[in-house]
């Protein structure tokens, strides 16, 4: 039940309720990437508690692809006695080509008359517009951008609306917001079965060979009274497809050859990592191809972001037979 309603994704760009708490000086809080498969590499084992502590140990990681993206807007928001509410948005001059086949964009702006406008008002947070670059990744079929959302954090409201102001309309890469070592929360939409039935979304036990007409249904759907349905009766709907958030996920590394760790014949069903790339530790949502969102952990306090050692990272194919 903690994962009700278990309905489809509206949208498979990830959305963001909360972002972490400031830090001292201004940045971009996420970043978007590609998912291009898993492989397994030789690391030493950074973690101080585990039982392995210290001692070389295969890890599986994700490959994600993170070709840079374009700061499209500068949105400005209020606070009000109903939450915040869109002061103003303020669009960069330039976009790009395909961002058009997106969303409608803005013919004309007075944007001297709305950065004046947020010189008189308070301002309470702080965000970009950003599109990302699919027509940069071979591996992913759509080349229309995708548009998001994300925090500018850290400094006071002042120094935050002026570093966004000097990123309108320009490139960011994943440099700029996240390091090695660093640990982020990672949020997808996992991968799509469809309508699937209560013993394959709940694992129901099979009714006995003397029921009637079928073993697959459910054996009662709630008491009379309340007289409906209740959501915790386990019952047909939507499998996968579901906005999920992955807490705690390491960075591994980060690099700018792709090469370095794509496998022999290309990702399965992805190809080839052409641009910048970051490794994370364990599994992610999602399958290849599906876009994914970075951004600082929310629930990280240990404090460990050293880059860990590593040893080897495994270019064997993934294509079936003998890997290396």
């Amino acid at each position: 039940m903690g994962f009700y309603p278990r309905k489809r994704a509206r949208s498979v760009v990830p959305h963001t309720k909360s972002w972490a708490a400031d830090g001292s000086e201004p940045k971009l809080q996420g970043f978007a990437g590609y998912k291009a498969g898993m492989t397994h590499a030789v690391v030493t084992d950074y973690r101080p508690h585990s039982t392995t502590s210290g001692q070389e140990v295969v890890m599986p990681v994700t490959v994600v692809e993170t070709p840079p993206m374009t700061v499209c807007a500068v949105r400005l928001y209020e606070k009000t006695p109903y939450g915040k509410r869109t002061l103003t948005e303020v669009w960069a001059s330039e976009l790009p080509k395909k961002l058009a086949g997106r969303i409608p964009l803005p013919k004309k702006q007075d944007a001297e008359a709305k950065w004046k406008l947020v010189e008189d008002a308070d301002v309470s947070d702080v965000r970009v517009l950003a599109c990302t670059a699919p027509g940069a990744v071979t591996g992913v079929d759509s080349k229309t951008p995708e548009v998001m959302e994300i925090r500018v954090g850290g400094g006071d409201v002042a120094a935050r609306v002026e570093f966004a102001k000097g990123l309108l309309g320009k490139e960011t890469t994943i440099n700029d917001t996240h390091h090695a070592g660093q640990m982020v929360d990672v949020q997808g939409v996992t991968k799509g079965y469809g309508f699937e039935s209560r013993v394959v979304r709940f694992g129901t036990k099979l009714l006995t060979h003397k029921n009637s007409k079928h073993r697959r249904m459910i054996g009662t759907q709630g008491a009379w009274h309340p007289s409906f349905v209740q959501s915790t009766v386990p019952n047909d709907g939507q499998r996968g497809m579901h906005h999920r958030t992955e807490y705690n996920k390491r960075i591994i590394k980060m690099g700018e050859e792709g090469s370095e760790v794509t496998p022999k014949g290309g990702f399965l069903h992805y190809g080839e990592v052409r641009n910048p790339y970051i490794l994370l530790h364990g599994s992610i949502p999602g399958p290849a191809k599906r876009l994914v969102k970075l951004r600082d952990a929310v629930r990280y306090t240990r404090g460990i972001d050293a880059e860990p050692s590593i040893e080897f990272i495994s270019t064997g194919s993934k294509q079936g037979g003998r890997t290396q």
